[in-house]
Formats: C-alpha cells, sequence, structure tokens
C-alpha cells in the first residue's frame, strides 16, 4: 500500500506540475526481495529456549555466535531495538532471559 501511495504521489505530483516533468525526471520505482539466511543450528545450553524461540525467527544461530562478547548492556540495548524498531514479537517475558544468555556467550550446536 505504501509503494502505491508513493507511485500515486509521484503521478500526481507530475499532473500538478503541467507535465513539465519528463520522463527521465521521474525515478524508477523497483521492488526488492531478499532471502534471509536459514540453518540448522540452534543454541544450546541452560537459558537457550527463549533465544531459540524468539531470536531464530531472524537470525542464523551463526550469525549471532559470530558476534564479538558484548556486554549485558548492550545486548539489552540490542534486543530492545529488535522490539521495539524492527517490531520482533519477543514477550516480555523471555526478554530477561534472552539477554542473560547472549550475554554470557551463548553457544551453538546441532
Amino acid at each position: 500500500m505504501q509503494r502505491f501511495a508513493q507511485t500515486f504521489g509521484v503521478l500526481l505530483a507530475v499532473a500538478v506540475l503541467g507535465g513539465s516533468a519528463t520522463a527521465k525526471d521521474v525515478p524508477e520505482l523497483k521492488s526488492e526481495s531478499f532471502e534471509l539466511p536459514t540453518g540448522d543450528r540452534m543454541f544450546t545450553g541452560a537459558g537457550a529456549d527463549p533465544v531459540n524461540n524468539n531470536c531464530l525467527t531472524c537470525h542464523s544461530a551463526g550469525m549471532v555466535l559470530v558476534q564479538p562478547k558484548l556486554s549485558k548492556t548492550t545486548w539489552e540495548g540490542i534486543v530492545k531495538k529488535m522490539i521495539n524498531v524492527y517490531k520482533a514479537p519477543v514477550p516480555d517475558s523471555d526478554v530477561a532471559g534472552i539477554v542473560d544468555y547472549l550475554s554470557n556467550g551463548p553457544t551453538g550446536g546441532k
């Protein structure tokens, strides 16, 4: 719907300007697609369940496991960003467990 509104807005601007814009002046809008990485690895060890249940929806375990060791405060900020900015559907009851697990050095297995 947003793409339609943007396209409609460009066309409306051309019409309102009396056609002074030429076809070469109108930006070309393209659809983009991408695939999220997949993997069969999961997080292991005590406290891994909230991470497996929430984070693997968008992130592979391998992607998370290559991150440098980060503080609890930093991981808390990252998890909150995933929820607030990217709208990750993480229940409030899982946030502390995810932050604790990631800040204590996650482990992954098969």
